[in-house]
């Protein structure tokens, strides 16, 4: 089967196609939250510089470092206003060097986000495009002339809205135009028809790598092509709400993998590395045209299905439950396809605008914390793609207290959602304190919290007596990286038993089929991997709190669970196999990995 777009969809599983990108692992970092080094209640580079040695030390791969460029920091550093400078609370150019050799000397690679989709209002380019009509930089970002009311009064050209609330567009008063911006206002939209924008941005890049950077993640990078009429967006949500989803038309728009194929070039001149992040896409047809091996635009991008899955009716901040049926079709939906298709995968479950894993799709319960920590790695670990660990999560850090109120938060998202909601019903107390504690469990701030490195004042992510720019954890005296990077049982020895596990077996973690098992349970998710003669049965309990589970073991999966060896598990004994009845005995967030090898059998 072929595509229009000449994707060729096959039900044949490849030939194993092998690169470094697809055996590594990926530690990201949040930089103003990962340690400070000179008290200014900021992490900064020098900070992470004095922190080589604990990537060294769980094992990855590369390092990724959200956004470090000049910025105003109106959206933490994804609104640049410089793309050849660094934000100088971080440091330096000179320090970037720095940290790109101490982890090149320790075999890591240094992966930079790239924003640019969009810039700041403050960059020069947008300054001088807001100037004049008539500027040579006009062209360089979208600007539409307005429609009026029947009073005559500006309007907006269109009814898409903000990511960050309110209308997409920003009428600006030096030329009674409106530009374009899908997030905050001062992140205005680069105009990525206009070459001069595509020759500046290839040349970012290159400037980058030519200075030692081994790849970039993109942000957004799905949204640079817009369906150039842009036309109003159907009332997809409350009819009673003047701004709509418009990202059908410029989620994947018609030059999207004509300026993805441009961008590719340059990467594979530098085999270098390169991850998407592609939000409103959730065909994976469409995916491959970025992903897939021979189409040479990215390496994988991250697709957002998995972490929209508790998204309700109402939004990101209106809940939703859901069944373990609905994460296994997901799972299963791009473990499939893309092993089949040759395309690949980003394994997250957490990133600096997500939620905690454990508190999301666990239990952060103390009596529960440490086992759903490992049940999660386990879960996702041994998946097919390349895996991503966000600072923290090796940890088993978890969501922000249940006591924190709003001014607690430091996320634009957040503060523009709440002041939208005061606006709209200011005196609703009940919805108020619904929707805090919804802000609790998915803002991006859960993410954002500084790194807990040990039990001293303020974790010794800043100085005793500075301030750090956003609150630590209260629990950061019980988890921390001192506590657990020396105990074998802690949650950070799991994560480096996975990734031992995964390098050392890459032939089936890494390469291998694979298949879900008992996809009816809503309490187990189970699959296999499989290469040549060796397979794996993963197991991971979803549950907490309804005991141990007698699990009936599939026929297609018994021999391994009765001749096979145990790999890694999160309980200290070894699962309980009944033979006879064909059952294993789950506990509570129980996970494992058994293997067998029948050519040593």
């Amino acid at each position: 089967m072929t595509t229009a777009d000449n994707i060729s969809i096959s039900p044949k599983t490849p030939v194993v196609k092998r690169a470094w990108w697809k055996e590594s692992s990926v530690y990201q970092i949040y930089p103003s939250s990962f340690q400070d080094s000179n008290g200014d209640g900021i992490g900064d580079i020098p900070g992470i510089i004095s922190r080589l040695d604990y990537f060294q030390n769980l094992g990855v791969d590369i390092v990724w470092l959200s956004p470090i460029l000049k910025s105003p920091q109106v959206d933490m550093g994804y609104d640049i206003s410089d793309y050849y400078d660094i934000h100088a609370p971080y440091g330096t150019r000179e320090d970037v060097d720095r940290l790109i050799e101490g982890l090149h000397e320790r075999g890591i690679k240094y992966v930079m986000d790239l924003v640019v989709n969009h810039t700041s209002d403050q960059h020069e380019w947008f300054k001088q495009s807001r100037s004049s009509t008539e500027n040579q930089y006009r062209n360089w970002y979208i600007w539409r002339k307005p429609k009026h009311d029947a009073e005559g009064n500006p309007e907006p050209p269109n009814n898409w809205k903000s990511y960050f609330g309110g209308s997409a567009w920003q009428l600006d008063p030096t030329t009674g135009e409106y530009y374009l911006h899908l997030f905050a206002r001062e992140q205005p939209d680069l105009n990525w028809e206009n070459p001069a924008v595509r020759a500046a941005v290839h040349d970012i890049i290159r400037h980058w790598l030519n200075r030692g950077v081994d790849g970039f993640r993109m942000d957004v990078i799905n949204f640079i092509s817009k369906h150039l009429d842009f036309p109003d967006a159907p009332i997809t949500e409350d009819s009673s709400q003047p701004w709509q989803d418009g990202s059908m038309y410029y989620a994947c728009g018609p030059r999207l993998h004509e300026f993805l194929g441009e961008i590719g070039l340059i990467l594979k001149e530098y085999d270098a590395f390169s991850v998407g992040e592609m939000p409103c896409v959730f065909d994976p047809v469409e995916i491959l045209k970025a992903v897939g091996f021979d189409r040479h635009e990215l390496n994988m991008v991250f697709q957002f299905e998995i972490v929209d899955i508790d998204h309700g009716p109402g939004g990101k901040f209106s809940r939703r439950k859901w069944p373990l049926s609905d994460l296994k079709s997901i799972v299963s939906k791009w473990q499939t396809f893309m092993h089949t298709n040759e395309g690949w995968n980003a394994l997250y479950l957490e990133n600096h605008d997500q939620p905690r894993s454990i508190s999301r799709f666990a239990s952060q319960n103390p009596e529960h914390r440490t086992t759903a920590g490992k049940m999660l790695a386990t879960f996702l670990g041994f998946q097919s793609g390349t895996l991503f660990i966000y600072q923290g999560q090796e940890l088993g850090m978890v969501n922000v207290p249940e006591t924190w109120a709003i001014d607690k938060f430091r996320d634009i998202e957040v503060l523009n959602y709440w002041k939208d909601l005061l606006d709209a019903h200011p005196n609703d107390p009940d919805l108020h304190n619904s929707t805090l504690s919804e802000i609790r469990f998915k803002s991006r701030d859960n993410a954002r919290t500084p790194m807990q490195w040990d039990s001293s004042p303020h974790a010794s992510f800043t100085s005793a007596d500075s301030t750090p720019w956003i609150s630590v954890n209260d629990d950061f005296k019980t988890w921390n990286a001192a506590s657990q990077v020396t105990n074998p049982d802690s949650i950070f020895a799991y994560w480096k038993q996975v990734l031992r596990l995964r390098k050392e077996k890459a032939d089936i973690f890494v390469y291998g089929d694979y298949t879900l098992i008992d996809g009816e349970n809503e309490n187990i998710f189970a699959y296999t991997r499989s290469f040549g003669s060796m397979t794996a049965l993963v197991i991971a309990n979803f549950s907490s709190s309804e005991g141990n589970i007698a699990w009936k073991v599939p026929d297609a999966v018994a021999e391994i669970l009765e001749s096979g060896r145990i790999l890694v598990a999160n309980y200290s004994d070894s699962p309980k196999v009944e033979a006879q009845d064909q059952r294993v005995i789950v506990r509570p967030l129980e996970a494992f990995v058994a293997f067998l090898d029948v050519s040593a059998v």
